[in-house]
Formats: structure tokens, C-alpha cells, sequence
């Protein structure tokens, strides 16, 4: 029995409420398969953390997160409290890059029994991946501000592109488009206004696409492809962008599913170099943190994307059958979904069919 020690980061507003449900997922599936068993060990960083201690998290982090298997996050942020560039730079950033979580991994698919905002598109036409671009870009930090608090003031902020970086993606990008039944592949780009940086990733996008000559590659200005989440989605298969990019586009993504509460995500580190993290894309959402209402199958589908990561792909599929057939039933769903019921009992009901 493979045993795995997983570091838990529940965070801030609903990440405290949804990660508990995860948990319970996760040793369901492994007393379902008996393949494996997880130790978790759990971190109150975060923003309260940030109000009593002055940081985030402490300097020593990184060298307690490396020791473990994989990383299992709920959300940051608590605005009005902690200014939201603090959470980001001071929490996921350093993380992100300390571990070389290069990849992010958002699925965008539809589950059948719920609808999306898109009253013409079901579960067929709603099933894409993106993948996004994780340690540079318009997130590398290179900038500053000068003459403070006078009306010369400036700020700088500057996007990074690196080939080595650049290319590492879209190869990501293109191993997995080949590997689907579509075989499809959109590179996000803004060529026509950012001269430099985009053009050159529209060079390496070239340069790597003719080593996948069995994939259809093309590349699309990132505001017209916003709109093509909207009006075809059935025409996306495997979606490529920047850090900033595809941060944009992955939150469409995740309103296409029917809620936000639905998107799950991965920060990967491919080489297995580092651990990797997984966690939902809804954020901390205050306006409904503490109210026992947050929907928990982001966070458990990221649990599934973690099963897979380690190699556990039995349990990772009866997580999801488990999501699909809770979904597809609808009679136990939280209120973003159309339903009354609240965090623990989807847990509760999740549990159950993971077991059955």
C-alpha cells in the first residue's frame, strides 16, 4: 500500500469549509481501492496568520512544504482585511516558483445534469482543457515604482518571457493535446499590440508545433478567443496561454461549467522535482464564507487531479464517478448549483458513493 504525505493549506473564507470535505474524499478513495493511504498534515497560513504575524506564512516554509508528496490548498485572501497582491506574492507565488509548479492545469468540462450560462451548449460541446503557463510572464514581479506620492509618480511592471520557460508549456501543451481523441491546439497570444513578448511566444509556438504535425495548432489574438469560449466552445480542445492570459481565460472557463465552485485546478511540477499543488478556482469568496453553503466539488475534483498526479488513477476515476453521479442526480446540490443543500451533506453524499 502506497502511503502519501500530503500537506494541507485550507487558507482563508471557504477554503477553511471545503477542504475538510476533501479530506474525507480522499481517504474514502483510498479505503475504497486499499492501493493507498494519506497522512495529512495541516498549516493555518494565510491571511489571519499574515494579521497576527506580519507574513503570510513563515520565512520557513518552503523547507517544510518540500518534504512532502503533494500540496492541498483551498483559497487565500481576505479583501478589506489584507490587500490582495500581499495573498498572491507573499502565498501562491512563492510557492508556484520555490517548487517549479511551471504547469497549471485547469479542465473545463460540463458535467452532465447541470447547465451552463450558455443556454445552446451542453456537455459535448463544454470539454477543454487549458493550460497556462505558471512561473513568468505578466506574474515574474520585474518592475518598480519611483517618485511616490507626487504627480510624477510612475510604476513599471514588466512581463518576463523566457524561450526555456516559453517552450516548456506549449510542449506540455502539445503532449497532451496529442494524447486526446480531438487533437486540437489554441495558442493565446496578443501579437498584434505586444511586439516583443507575444511575438516572440507566437516564434517558439511555430517552432515547437511542427515536432506535433498530427495536431491541429493554431494561434488566436486572446481577446477574440474570450469570445470563442462564449460563442464555440465545442471548437476547443487544449488551450495554451501566458501566465495573465490564461488566468483570465481559465475563470471563463470555470463560469461555462455552471459555477465556479465547479473548477478545479493543478500546479505541477512534471519533473517531480517538487511537490506539486492542487487546489479549486473559486478564491475565499467572503460574501459567503462562514454561511456553510460552499460548494465542495472544486476542491474534491482537485483531489482527483492529485490521485492522478501520484499515480492513483483507480481512486482519482471513483472520485470523479462519484462528482458525475452526484451531479447527474441533482437532488444534493449546493445553492450555486440550483440546490439548498449545504457543504457537509454534498460531502456526506460524495463520501458515499466513492465507498459504494
Amino acid at each position: 500500500m502506497n502511503l502519501y504525505r500530503i500537506a494541507v493549506l485550507p487558507g482563508d473564507g471557504i477554503g477553511k469549509e471545503v477542504t475538510p470535505v476533501g479530506l474525507k474524499a480522499l481517504e474514502a478513495a483510498g479505503e475504497a481501492t486499499s492501493t493507498f493511504r494519506c497522512e495529512f498534515e495541516s498549516y493555518d497560513w494565510g491571511s489571519e496568520y499574515y494579521l497576527r504575524h506580519g507574513r503570510m506564512m513563515p520565512a520557513e516554509a518552503l523547507e517544510i512544504l518540500q518534504r512532502y508528496d503533494a500540496l492541498y490548498f483551498g483559497a487565500i485572501g481576505l479583501p478589506g482585511s489584507v490587500p490582495d497582491h500581499v495573498t498572491l506574492w507573499e502565498f501562491l507565488l512563492p510557492i508556484r516558483k520555490g517548487f517549479q509548479q511551471f504547469i497549471n492545469i485547469r479542465p473545463c468540462h460540463l458535467l452532465p445534469g447541470l447547465k451552463s450560462p450558455l443556454r445552446d451548449k451542453g456537455p459535448q460541446e463544454i470539454d477543454f482543457i487549458c493550460v497556462r503557463e505558471n512561473s513568468e510572464g505578466e506574474y515574474s514581479g520585474a518592475g518598480g515604482r519611483v517618485h511616490l506620492h507626487t504627480e510624477d509618480e510612475v510604476a513599471v511592471q514588466t512581463s518576463i518571457f523566457t524561450r526555456r520557460a516559453v517552450e516548456r508549456v506549449l510542449r506540455y501543451g502539445f503532449e497532451l493535446s496529442r494524447a486526446r481523441p480531438k487533437k486540437r491546439l489554441v495558442s493565446a497570444t496578443k501579437s498584434n499590440a505586444m511586439q516583443y513578448g507575444m511575438v516572440f511566444w507566437d516564434e517558439v509556438f511555430l517552432e515547437v508545433a511542427r515536432d506535433y504535425p498530427e495536431v491541429h495548432a493554431e494561434k488566436q489574438h486572446v481577446d477574440a478567443l474570450a469570445a470563442r469560449f462564449v460563442t464555440h466552445p465545442e471548437t476547443l480542445d487544449v488551450v495554451v496561454g501566458s501566465n495573465l492570459f490564461a488566468d483570465i481565460l481559465t475563470d471563463l472557463g470555470g463560469a461555462l461549467m455552471g459555477s465556479l465552485g465547479m473548477a478545479p485546478s493543478a500546479n505541477l511540477n512534471p519533473e517531480g522535482a517538487y511537490p506539486s499543488m492542487f487546489e479549486p478556482v473559486h478564491g475565499s469568496a467572503p460574501d459567503i464564507a462562514g454561511k456553510g453553503i460552499a460548494n465542495p466539488i472544486a476542491m474534491v475534483w482537485s483531489a482527483a487531479l492529485m490521485l492522478d498526479h501520484l499515480g492513483e488513477k483507480e481512486a482519482a476515476g471513483l472520485v470523479m464517478r462519484a462528482i458525475e453521479d452526484l451531479v447527474l442526480e441533482g437532488r444534493v446540490l449546493t445553492p450555486d448549483l440550483g440546490g439548498t443543500a449545504a457543504t457537509n451533506q454534498v460531502g456526506e453524499s460524495l463520501v458515499e458513493k466513492i465507498l459504494r
